[in-house]
């Protein structure tokens, strides 16, 4: 009887159910004499279950968002140190990271993680995104680059609003990037720059590109007039096959000269690009638009969900990180509007400032966003395309940005 009794015990004490009630780190503190036993944990279940219900109900992002939450699952259920899938304390170092370390004492997730902590996974998002990208739009009309750059001052914003709330610099910097509306480039600084704010600043980032449909529209109807939202515009001139070729060729050069830390991510969107429209390598296009960027999204999502544990991801910090984020997803996007209203002034009517809003780098989802709304006042209005500029040019103005902090703050 004594050894079931034991054996009973002992099973007990190894359950996760034990750790997560017993353990004060997951308890929510309400005073010196009163707490809630695995508060903590179950705050995070909520959110995890909003995450799930926002990927799959209602279908927001849901490539990106289950694999996140279901990273933030698996960190939250497994709270042992033999247990655990993922142990942030082996890359969360000063120094050098110990591979001989992770490879004989890490578990499933510290493997995968190691494609974010190198930087493997974004880069291979971006060769995705690149083959799936058509810039015939931003080089048919060249002036939409500076809807682009318009588009990233919610990023420069959130970066001094970070350091005015007692962010480091470094940290700041990874936290402005989510401005950009770009998940990869955000993890790809924040993975240098402050990797123990990881979790908080890849869900915030990957959580406003998936609500883009819910938080342009109104601030593109407060910011533009009816009737400039009803302008139709003009059709854009015919790219030549060698115009599509030298523009990622040409980019790359110029870019990586003048920013070397964009060097990942430019080079690889653009060798993306040129997998595309060379017209030679179909068989390598394809694959880098489906299986490839299918399976790095897979690692990438389920590695950055499991950064985000209860002990670390509910703290003040996170909250002033995702309020911080939704200030600079929205001004990046008044930026580009009142830069497109700029242009609509000076052209005389003839651009029609909604297409600024697509300057942040969410492809394609702010053109259409943009096209929906032109639509909306104007039936016979067909922004897609025109929008397309600025929405590419905001991808490369936000690598750019990250190479530049990059440059900055990684020393």
């Amino acid at each position: 009887m004594n050894f079931i009794t034991e054996a009973v015990s002992a099973f007990w004490e190894s359950t996760g159910i034990r750790e997560m009630f017993a353990n004060p780190e997951f308890a929510i503190n309400l005073g010196d004499s009163f707490s809630i036993p695995g508060g903590k944990t179950i705050l995070m279940y909520i959110i995890i279950g909003a995450l799930f219900y926002l990927g799959i109900v209602k279908k927001f992002e849901p490539l990106l968002l289950i694999p996140i939450a279901t990273g933030m699952l698996l960190a939250n259920i497994t709270f042992t140190p033999e247990a655990a899938l993922f142990h942030p304390d082996l890359f969360i170092t000063e120094g050098p990271l110990d591979i001989v370390t992770i490879v004989q004492s890490g578990n499933l997730i510290d493997f995968l993680y190691l494609g974010v902590k190198l930087g493997i996974y974004p880069s291979l998002i971006f060769l995705g995104v690149g083959a799936m990208t058509d810039f015939t739009a931003l080089i048919a009309n060249p002036k939409s680059l500076m809807l682009g750059a318009a588009a990233q001052l919610g990023v420069f914003v959130a970066f001094w609003g970070a350091l005015f709330l007692g962010f480091p610099e470094a940290a700041a910097a990874a936290i402005g990037i989510i401005g950009g509306a770009d998940g990869p480039t955000a993890i790809l600084v924040t993975k240098t720059l402050a990797p123990e704010l990881l979790g908080a600043i890849a869900i915030a980032a990957y959580s406003y590109m998936a609500l883009i449909p819910m938080i342009q529209p109104p601030l593109m109807k407060l910011v533009t007039t009816k009737k400039e939202r009803s302008i139709v515009m003009t059709n854009l001139r015919p790219v030549s096959k060698i115009e599509k070729v030298l523009f990622p060729i040409l980019v790359t050069i110029v870019v990586v000269l003048l920013v070397p830390d964009a060097a990942p991510l430019v080079g690889f969107l653009m060798f993306g690009n040129l997998l595309n429209v060379c017209g030679v390598t179909e068989r390598l296009s394809k694959t880098v638009q489906n299986e490839l960027i299918n399976i790095v999204t897979i690692m990438l999502g389920v590695s950055v969900g499991a950064t985000a544990n209860a002990a670390n991801f509910l703290a003040l910090d996170t909250i002033k990180i995702i309020v911080l984020g939704l200030v600079a997803f929205a001004i990046s996007t008044t930026g580009g509007l009142l830069f497109g209203k700029l242009m609509c002034f000076l052209t005389k009517g003839k651009i029609n400032p909604l297409i600024g809003s697509a300057g942040v780098s969410a492809v394609p989802m702010a053109a259409r966003v943009s096209q929906d709304v032109g639509r909306k006042e104007n039936p016979a209005n067909f922004l897609l395309m025109h929008a397309m500029g600025p929405n590419v040019a905001g991808v490369i103005g936000s690598a750019v940005a990250a190479g530049v902090f990059l440059s900055l703050y990684s020393m």
